[in-house]
């Protein structure tokens, strides 16, 4: 099917959709494949081997768990963090996991065999699943790859998806690949970027669907930060990051000064973007539920800026709730319709172009969903798009100890920050502009292609070997 605002934003667990969420759902996949096939009550050992970045930082990211998970028939949008804790102590305690809900089968993390200097042709986030009978003979065999955003590949179907992608496409009522197409529905429809995606949209959704979803998605991300700052103490992982959203929303509460709870003065509007988008990369680094925006590295710079959005732009104090709502859903649809591009035309995967394709993609479709919603054209939101990743580009991904803490925490609060300047920077403007969006992708791309392995999720270079872990 061809992308849309919905596989771009999917609910998961944290810390990581390419290494967390991909993972487990290749898994369930694969043990859908067995129960469907009838092979299950032949099947007497399980082996999963994992290559290069999956290898390589998949203990700090959660990924041999979350394969667990996944292979017990759990999926990703579906399962709770209590059940999480549950099972994985439970498998933990008795070594043993039940593949597909149905087999018990001896097997646990320390079973699994990392390569993390084998790199597959397709892309580094690359597992195999292999099950035998108890004569040894294989009974089925699958390659994944996770490709960033929690999307998944199987080996040998690359031509075959992206066939379907092709003619998924032509079913849409406005398709575009490239940010020039997409500018040029707009002109010759007379619609904004978000009423564009909103139309592809209802190719396979309901207008209430559409609706009902987007808020839905957005209420998740309330609800992510809303857990987040009952947390208090360190995040887990052993590199003692200590918890700062709790803090400083009590802080700035005070500021309030016996203002109604829901008043937000705008003199603070930089720190409750900066507390937004770190309470939910907490809660993500904590392996909670989060929303792939459009990754989980990434996942809080858009629910940042949308509060800027509806707490900070002008008129907003005044709005109805239903006002409110069709901020956000115009501003996930923009949103949703720059983070295509990305995923079309480059990636959005850290593990294959660094972190500039994950938090860098979030902060461009940040800033265009912000233009859109103030007012902006469609060049303007465009050219919104265009500055915040003209100014993340080479960003490596990096995190010490293969943890999504440092420097991705943070990372999510600066690149709000930037998203807002530039939705801002471009609403100042006419829309017209020196470089364009699809020139920024195609060497965003680029960049991620010439960029060494060792800054693309691999935790073998920069701040990953250059901080001492404790």
């Amino acid at each position: 099917m061809a992308v849309g605002v919905f596989d771009l934003f999917s609910i998961g667990i944290g810390p990581s959709s390419s290494h967390t969420v991909g993972p487990m759902r290749a898994a369930a996949v694969f043990a859908e494949e067995l129960k469907a096939a009838r092979d299950l009550e032949k099947v007497a050992s399980l082996r999963v081997d994992l290559y290069g970045s999956l290898a390589a930082t998949g203990h700090g990211h959660g990924t041999m768990t979350a394969i667990l998970l996944g292979l017990e028939g759990f999926h990703p949008e579906l399962i709770l963090p209590e059940e999480v804790e549950e099972r994985l102590a439970t498998i933990a305690e008795t070594g043993t996991l039940q593949l597909a809900g149905a087999v018990a089968l001896p097997y646990a993390v320390q079973d699994m065999i990392l390569r993390p200097l084998t790199i597959l042709p397709r892309h580094t986030n690359g597992m195999t699943f292999t099950v035998s009978d108890a004569d040894g003979e294989v009974l089925h065999t699958a390659t994944f790859f996770s490709v960033g955003g929690g999307f998944i590949v199987r080996e040998g179907e690359e031509d075959a998806a992206l066939k379907e992608l092709d003619e998924s496409k032509k079913e849409l009522p406005l398709p575009f690949r490239t940010a020039a197409e997409l500018l040029g529905r707009c002109q010759s429809k007379g619609l904004s970027i978000g009423e564009i995606m909103f139309v592809n949209e209802r190719a396979s959704r309901t207008e209430a669907e559409i609706r009902d979803g987007l808020l839905h998605i957005y209420s998740v991300m309330e609800g992510c930060v809303e857990v987040s700052l009952k947390r208090e103490g360190l995040l887990p992982g052993g590199l003692k990051v200590r918890r700062r959203a709790p803090d400083w929303h009590e802080r700035l509460m005070k500021e309030n000064r016996g203002q109604d709870p829901d008043y937000r003065d705008p003199k603070y509007w930089q720190e409750w973007v900066n507390l937004i988008a770190l309470a939910v990369n907490e809660e993500n680094a904590s392996g909670g539920r989060v929303v792939t925006a459009p990754t989980n590295g990434a996942a809080g710079i858009i629910p940042a800026v949308l509060y800027y959005a509806l707490h900070f732009a002008p008129g907003m104090d005044k709005a109805s709730q239903a006002d409110r709502d069709d901020v956000v859903v115009k501003f996930l649809l923009t949103a949703g319709a720059i983070g295509v591009l990305y995923k079309e035309q480059a990636s959005i995967s850290g593990a294959e172009v660094g972190c500039q394709g994950e938090v860098g993609s979030a902060s461009s479709m940040a800033a265009a969903g912000l233009a859109e919603v103030m007012g902006g054209t469609p060049q303007q939101v465009e050219n919104a798009a265009e500055i915040a990743m003209e100014h993340n580009l080479g960003l490596t991904c990096d995190p010490i100890g293969g943890l999504v803490q440092i420097p991705c925490i943070e990372r999510n609060a600066i690149a709000a920050a930037k998203a807002i300047n530039a939705a801002k920077m471009a609403l100042w403007g006419d829309g017209t502009h020196r470089v364009s969006l699809d020139e920024v992708i195609v060497t965003m791309r680029e960049t991620g292609r010439d960029m060494s392995s060792k800054y693309k999720e691999t935790a073998m270079g920069g701040l990953a070997v250059n901080v001492v872990e404790c």
